[in-house]
């Protein structure tokens, strides 16, 4: 969820948070374009999927809570988290991931510590982390750009594919993940980590065709969709610059420190920018008022923190993306945060006792 909430004392109604939501949701679209553009139909499936489950999820609970059902289950927050959730899957992983993730946000995430605004966690980035745990073959299919298939993948099939394990013609996600000249693809973070731990250079690395002419096929893409989203964001005030630019500021320094020192082994500042859920973590994940910091400073250092992480564990770590692993470490941090850089109280003296 991604809505900026200023420090109290403020008002709080349902309208404006479903508006909010729904304005999140909208400014997803762009990416999410980018996504079905270059990867076709499997992630809007995939969000389909989550909006349902996510949805029969908070019906249940709330029943079972004896909540206000209609209030709380159109307030927007539970398909803005199935949404980003659908948005981070692997595009032919099989339909039964999305749906257990979508009633673990909603239920474990969510609900279990009192619905929204009591979660200490991301509920998107948890059940993505739980997902990749629980799941690391499923949720490591991920396919190529439509362009490198060897075999087209139209909607029927992207179908088949999430619901059976097949196309209609029979072939595997494993078949359709085969590159044309017989190379099995990954996303472009993953290949060119694997590259380098084989001893090859990041240009040498750069050759793959899975990066194409510039960071990674449809990859560039899709985080400049996000950003393109995450500014019209901005520009309506419905979340708040500091953070999308601490996070973005934090990894470009990083990941330029690294490759001034040592070119050949290190990616460039851009392609951290514009590979993996950059911008979808800058401008939509991060910017989360109940799991993040809540003043200025905190925020900045939030995010500062989270850009640190995501450098560390995509250069040093198991995973080639980091970014729900940086959300929730940092989520954990936020208390802490907090408590280091929330603003003086008004009257305040320094040495009053």
């Amino acid at each position: 969820m991604a809505f900026w909430i200023a420090s109290s004392p403020h008002n709080h109604t349902q309208n404006e948070t479903s508006a909010l939501m729904r304005l999140v949701i909208y400014a997803t679209l762009p990416g999410i374009f980018a996504q079905w553009y270059f990867f076709g139909w499997g992630n809007i499936i995939h969000i389909a999927l989550a909006i349902f489950s996510a949805f029969v999820a908070e019906y249940t609970v709330l029943a079972l809570r004896n909540k206000n059902i209609k209030k709380q289950l159109f307030d927007g927050s539970a398909i803005l988290t199935a949404v980003l959730l659908g948005i981070s899957l692997p595009a032919l992983a099989p339909w039964w991931v999305s749906v257990i993730g979508a009633v673990f946000a909603i239920v474990v995430v969510k609900q279990l510590y009192g619905g929204l605004g009591h979660n200490p966690f991301n509920p998107a980035m948890a059940a993505y982390v739980m997902l990749l745990i629980s799941f690391p073959v499923q949720m490591t299919l991920w396919q190529p750009p439509l362009s490198l298939m060897s075999m087209e993948l139209t909607f029927s099939n992207t179908l088949s594919t999430i619901f059976t394990g097949f196309t209609a013609e029979g072939f595997s996600p494993d078949q359709l993940r085969t590159h044309i000249d017989g190379f099995t693809m990954a996303t472009p973070l993953d290949t060119l980590k694997t590259g380098t731990t084989m001893g090859l250079t990041v240009s040498e690395s750069l050759q793959s065709p899975v990066f194409g002419d510039y960071f990674g096929v449809g990859w560039e893409w899709i985080n400049f969709g996000f950003l393109i989203g995450g500014l019209i964001l901005i520009a309506k005030k419905a979340i708040n610059w500091v953070t999308p630019a601490s996070f973005l500021a934090s990894l470009f320094i990083c990941s330029l420190i690294a490759f001034l020192i040592s070119p050949d082994s290190s990616a460039s500042t851009m392609f951290h920018w514009f590979n993996g859920a950059c911008m979808l973590g800058a401008f939509f994940i991060l910017t989360d008022p109940v799991s993040g910091a809540t003043s200025t400073r905190g925020r900045i250092v939030f995010a500062a923190l989270a850009g640190l992480l995501v450098y560390l564990i995509r250069s040093f770590g198991g995973y080639p993306d980091a970014v729900a692993f940086a959300v929730l470490l940092c989520n954990m941090s936020a208390p802490l945060i907090d408590q280091y850089t929330r603003p003086r109280t008004y009257g305040h003296q320094s040495g009053t006792k």
